[in-house]
């Protein structure tokens, strides 16, 4: 549908408002709903978005230029709706760098989820333990990240207008949304690790090499996605907190192999924890009693 979903995405971003203005005219021809709350799904984890009242759900491919999702575990779709009466913007999957997508495709979600409104972002996805102490099923929030993709979605000409040219990344996670993250987490008695996502390439997981390198720089987790997003995201303003899954300790932790039927069984197990504590941070974020500056 619409443009060419190859060679649009190419495009640096001072030429992003143009893809914005027209992927916003096409949600906004379905629901006029603005959204307190982006939230990105990750591999196992989309069925909260089924959650969601009264929803509107776009097919990736009925927008324009983005093409049908193909990750498995991931639905590819755009629903917007309410979780405990708070409106959201919900990203049921994500594209990746391992697809062949080209960055400024990975990263047009999250700045869409700002043009439609949304002031704060949750990026989750499903990664491999770092930590020894990680087993399957340990939800980690994330402080801290390691962008070892080679790829910044920020190269090319800038526009000042939406971000700066040198986009600050001290707090990238913020300090205060990650404190509402713990607190939902101790409402709804949900253990809370902490620590540093590192994203890399992928679409093969990690040597054990690579994983013992993953430790000496200080990583808790590693995944194939999230950094990039998290990058645009604050370079366009948004407030950002994230959520690991961990499915599976990193290779050459247990010596056991690593499979994605691995992944989507633990995001399918944990999903009840996930949609407890992003429900109750929703409804903590939308508190009147809450200040979130």
């Amino acid at each position: 549908m619409g443009d060419d979903p190859d060679r649009i995405p190419l495009l640096p971003p001072a030429a992003w408002p143009a893809r914005l203005d027209v992927l916003e005219s096409a949600v906004r021809t379905r629901t006029t709903l603005a959204p307190r709350l982006g939230i990105v799904l990750g591999s196992g984890l989309g069925g909260l978005a089924d959650e969601l009242e009264s929803p509107v759900a776009i097919p990736f491919a009925e927008l324009p230029g983005w093409p049908a999702a193909t990750a498995p575990g991931h639905a590819g779709r755009l629903v917007l709706g309410r979780l405990a009466g708070v409106p959201v913007v919900a990203l049921q999957g994500r594209f990746h760098l391992y697809e062949g997508h080209p960055v400024g495709l990975v990263v047009q979600p999250v700045l869409l989820m700002a043009r439609l409104g949304a002031p704060v972002v949750l990026l989750t996805n499903a990664a491999g333990g770092v930590d020894p102490a990680y087993r399957a099923g340990t939800l980690m929030l994330i402080a801290d990240h390691l962008n070892l993709t080679g790829v910044n979605p920020l190269i090319g000409p800038n526009d000042d207008a939406l971000g700066p040219r040198f986009p600050d990344m001290v707090d990238a996670w913020d300090p205060a949304l990650r404190a509402l993250l713990r607190r939902a987490a101790g409402e709804v008695s949900v253990s809370l690790e902490e620590g540093v996502y590192a994203q890399l390439l992928g679409p093969n997981y990690e040597t054990p090499a690579e994983v013992r390198m993953l430790q000496v720089l200080g990583a808790s987790a590693v995944g194939m996605s999230t950094v990039v997003e998290a990058v645009a995201a604050r370079w366009a303003g948004l407030r950002l907190a994230g959520i690991s899954l961990i499915t599976n300790p990193g290779a050459g932790i247990t010596g056991e192999p690593l499979v994605h039927e691995e992944v989507l069984a633990a995001g399918e197990a944990a999903g009840p924890q996930m949609r407890a504590l992003v429900r109750r941070f929703a409804e903590l974020l939308d508190g009147a009693s809450v200040s979130v500056p």
